[in-house]
């Protein structure tokens, strides 16, 4: 018994499978077996040696109305192929769960809130007008402005750099069009589309925070490559589901160290990067300069004449990176939508670089004249409906150069379509050559760069299509979802990631995706199944070694140490004038102490919880800290060298209400992830007679907190509701013995 795999089914069954096999080739639908049906793929069974032939004479007919890939399966092959197929199967449907759910919330506020309401949150903007800006790189470019000329746009979460969607009267319509937000001034906002509709240029508009739709697709293509992978990636993806081990990576020799302050962990992580044959991880504690020995990975791997491409979640690392790159005199290029790129590194980017392209100058050149014609087009008569009764375009232009008519059609309206069909030939004809420059000159200035920088999800799109990279490398990798990482993935023969699977894992907003697995990062699945690849670092050059010592002792066992020039760090090197401080807050903000817990299970501080919001604010607390920070800013410690951060968004909110300080941060612990400051306060916010601590219990978010500050760590809570959880309580025991316990 042999068997064959089909793919690429559409809802077909067996009975379509066994047709087609009688119909489409001369083998007889006799010997086939049992036929296992699984969504788009049917495994089959083949009687009397004849698989290898009816796989040949099957592949690319069609199954009912599907066109599908036939193969031939050797037996011991099965269990291979159902657990990628497993693999692939699972996360495909977890990534839509995801997609979902953003849909919903998305929906579900402009179901529930009117556009008044959404505009007073920041999430929309009314009464509108569009206004042709002309054509860009990134698409068709619209100004909007207020439909009465002068007046100022209102206060907005909407940023450059964000997806928008545009509605004139229903904003849940799923043709609305959506575009990228390229700039943003007080009076304006321009959009870039890839297509947009003539209402746009129209008054009476609404602009709408929106979902980014198509980082779930590409995770699902990646997804789909991985099932399909042949030849290197092959060998990856059966790394990654199980299949095989990794190559246990020996350690290259270096011969020249580029960044010459690398200390010895960082080299054996940089040493067996290289040496790697599939994979290696570096697990990056807080400070531990993860960043900077992946920099040097690559900066090696380009002196060996390596194709790279660098990658993260977030387009902050990836400027990071490319920052990185660029100052260490790395020829690298930013890949990916320019207005969500920092400012600084802006010429970097692709689409600043190809503006002095004269492939790209051309392209444009064409692709002005084609809307010309576009325009020209529009005043005659579109071939179809009433006018085209049934004559085909060769048939029109013939009419029209007879000079007659037909079919009730005049000969005035003949000639109208036979120009309309002869404009369109020669826009085709003009965006197709216009397209094929463009691509020339994409491709000419990225492989004179040795690196290419992009988010996960930029690496799949158009123009990192049919591109192979000798090293593929992804930061803060455990910040990224499985399926996130595989889009760059699918671009690799080998590849390094870096990440602190310590510290919080990606947001899942569907909580049945996240408890299903989707928040599990392929970094530490791993890094707990195959120590063999991972190296870490161990010496953190950001804190005072108090202030790391708790976090080193729960989450690292005790491997850390804190660099000479860090490891004393206080803010008496600030010289501030403590005389400033108030009097029941000098113990607090004494700068010679690097750690203090406020403990506030002596007042009256209780947690609440907003009318129709999941989260919690304390304001007593929030009161506290304001006061705090107050105190440091009049003692001479600048507002960019202090963080305010609490886990819960609502007391956020009102912690950034009661401060008001510029360039002074109050942010959510999710949000200052990968951050420092030299003063960090953290409001916990959880106060109650039950002990409930609610995703406090979730100890990264901890250890994100505690690693934040340089010189200074204030963490304010109640001890007798977060002891209920023994970290927190060692956690105040180690304040008492290492730092100190401030009980109000």
């Amino acid at each position: 018994m042999s068997n064959i795999l089909i793919t690429e089914l559409k809802n077909q069954g067996p009975g379509d499978i066994l047709g087609a096999i009688g119909g489409e080739t001369d083998i007889d639908p006799g010997i086939i077996g049992n036929i296992d049906i699984n969504g788009s793929r049917a495994l089959i069974e083949v009687n009397n040696g004849k698989a290898e032939e009816l796989a040949t004479q099957l592949n690319g007919k069609k199954v009912d109305h599907s066109r599908v890939s036939v193969r031939n399966i050797e037996e011991e092959d099965f269990k291979d192929i159902e657990t990628i197929y497993g693999y692939v199967d699972r996360f495909k449907q977890l990534v839509e769960l995801e997609r979902k759910e953003e849909m919903r919330e998305h929906e579900e506020s402009i179901r529930t809130l009117s556009g008044q309401q959404r505009e007073a949150e920041g999430k929309a903007i009314l009464h509108l007008r569009g206004r042709d800006e002309g054509n860009a790189l990134e698409g068709k470019l619209v100004k909007f402005m207020r439909q009465h000329k002068g007046e100022p746009l209102p206060e907005t979460e909407i940023a450059v750099g964000d997806l928008v969607m545009i509605s004139r009267r229903d904003p849940l319509l799923s043709d609305n069009p959506t575009g990228t937000v390229v700039q943003k001034t007080n009076y304006s906002i321009t959009v870039a589309f890839d297509q947009p509709r003539s209402f746009i240029f129209d008054k009476g508009l609404r602009m709408d925070l929106y979902v980014n739709d198509i980082t779930y697709q590409r995770m699902k293509d990646a997804l789909t490559r991985v099932e399909e992978a042949t030849g290197r990636l092959a060998d990856l993806r059966n790394i990654i589901v199980g299949l095989r081990s990794p190559e246990e990576p020996e350690k290259a020799e270096v011969d020249k160290w580029f960044n010459k302050e690398l200390n010895e962990s960082q080299k054996e992580a940089v040493a067996h990067s290289l040496g790697a044959e599939d994979v290696h991880l570096i697990h990056g504690p807080p400070g531990t300069g993860k960043t900077t020995t992946v920099i040097e990975v690559i900066e090696q791997a380009v002196a060996n004449g390596q194709k790279v491409l660098a990658t993260a979640a977030s387009n902050i690392a990836v400027d990071n990176m490319l920052d990185f790159l660029l100052d260490r005199g790395v020829k690298a290029v930013r890949v990916g939508h320019p207005a969500r790129v920092t400012p600084q590194l802006q010429n970097h980017t692709l689409d600043s670089l190809i503006e002095e392209n004269d492939q790209y100058r051309k392209s444009e050149e064409l692709r002005a004249q084609a809307f010309e014609k576009k325009e020209e087009q529009e005043k005659f008569p579109h071939p179809s409906g009433k006018y085209r009764r049934g004559m085909s375009n060769t048939k029109i232009k013939e009419l029209a150069e007879e000079g007659r008519g037909s079919r009730g059609v005049s000969e005035d309206k003949i000639q109208e379509m036979a120009r309309w069909i002869e404009l369109q030939n020669k826009i085709e004809e003009l965006f197709e050559e216009a397209d094929q420059l463009r691509e020339e000159a994409v491709n000419e200035i990225l492989e004179t760069k040795q690196v290419i920088c992009t988010t996960n999800s930029t690496a799949g799109s158009e123009l990192m299509e049919n591109r192979e990279f000798d090293l593929v490398v992804i930061d803060e990798a455990t910040q990224s979802t499985e399926p996130s990482c595989l889009i760059p993935i699918t671009r690799a023969k080998k590849v390094v990631m870096a990440g602190d699977h310590r510290q919080l894992p990606p947001t899942v907003k569907n909580r049945k995706a996240a408890d299903k697995g989707l928040e599990d990062t392929l970094f530490e699945r791993l890094a707990e199944k195959h120590s063999d690849i991972k190296n870490m670092l161990d010496v953190q050059y950001r804190m005072h070694e108090n202030i790391m010592a708790f976090s080193n002792k729960q989450f690292y066992d005790g491997i850390l140490s804190a660099n000479e020039s860090v490891k004393e760090y206080t803010l008496e090197d600030f010289q501030l004038d403590i005389n400033l401080f108030d009097n029941n807050l000098t113990e607090i903000l004494d700068p010679r102490e690097p750690v203090i817990f406020v403990d506030t299970a002596g007042r009256d501080a209780a947690e609440r919880t907003k009318q129709g919001s999941t989260s919690k604010e304390n304001p007593e607390e929030a009161l506290l800290v304001a006061k705090m920070a107050d105190n440091l800013l009049r003692s001479g410690v600048q507002p960019e060298d202090i963080a305010v951060i609490s886990p819960y968004k609502d007391q956020v909110d009102l912690l950034d209400r009661k401060i008001d300080t510029e360039n002074l941060e109050t942010k959510s612990v999710d949000g200052f992830q990968g951050r420092e400051k030299e003063v960090v306060i953290i409001s916990l916010t959880r106060s109650n007679k039950n002990g409930n601590i609610g995703f406090l219990e979730d100890v990264r978010r901890l250890n994100v907190s505690l690693t934040r500050a340089k010189r200074k760590l204030i963490m304010v809570g109640d001890s007798s509701t977060v002891s209920s959880h023994e970290v927190y309580a060692d956690f105040i025991d180690y304040v008492r013995e290492k730092g100190r316990v401030i009980e109000l």
